[in-house]
């Protein structure tokens, strides 16, 4: 597979190591001449020293016959262009995009970016596992983001305490797809009562969101 990696910081840097270890062809461009040195010393003639948002650059690369541009700088804004330049000019098949601020994630797949990587949301996904939080968390996102599979956590104050499944008005095309109570799943029926303490697997649209939160979990 031929990968170019825009940006030479320490996740291109290391991106391109496992890539290349792994057997891939890759490119890196990254803009500060003397990072590109270092790079190059280190991993050989495989550095495009120049600014990766621009297609004369992108064509020096050979993004022409790339399957994968990875943008991973540390600017939103930068990612966001190389990856448009990559897939608007040169018909990138698959384009992947670093996202450091979370709530930049939507914008970048309305314009078609076809994965985002948010170091920050991971984050967050790994402390909100360990500490109780009167949340959704998020497992996972589908469809570029349109679709969530999220976990409820219901405890006492939770409003749907008491309730079988079945009389729950869930908003439009969400559903529960699995209860998990004293570290067991259960295939959940339209008869399961809820119960402080049950963990609810759940898939939903972001649109409805905030809507299945405020049912499950209350205000």
């Amino acid at each position: 597979m031929y990968v170019v990696v825009i940006g030479g910081g320490n996740v291109g840097y290391y991106l391109t190591k496992e890539l290349l270890a792994a057997g891939h062809e890759v490119v890196m461009i990254e803009k500060d001449a003397a990072r590109a040195r270092t790079i190059a010393d280190e991993l050989g003639s495989i550095v495009v020293p120049n600014d990766g948002c621009e297609g004369r650059y992108q064509a020096e690369a050979g993004m022409a016959r790339a399957d994968v541009v990875a943008a991973v700088t540390g600017d939103d804004e930068d990612n966001l262009v190389a990856c448009q330049v990559a897939k608007m000019k040169f018909n990138v098949p698959r384009a992947i995009a670093r996202v450091n601020n979370p709530t930049n994630e939507a914008l970048f797949r309305r314009l078609a970016i076809d994965d985002t990587v948010s170091p920050t949301r991971s984050i967050l996904a790994l402390i909100e596992h360990e500490i109780p939080i009167h949340d959704l968390l998020h497992l996972a996102e589908l469809e570029g983001g349109e679709v969530q599979i999220v976990e409820a956590q219901l405890d006492s104050s939770s409003p749907v305490i008491g309730k079988v499944l079945r009389d729950l008005e869930l908003p439009e095309g969400s559903s529960v797809a699995v209860l998990v109570r004293d570290e067991h799943a259960i295939i959940v029926r339209p008869d399961t009562t809820l119960r402080a303490g049950d963990k609810l697997l759940a898939v939903t649209s972001a649109e409805h969101e905030a809507e299945l939160r405020s049912l499950l979990i209350g205000e």
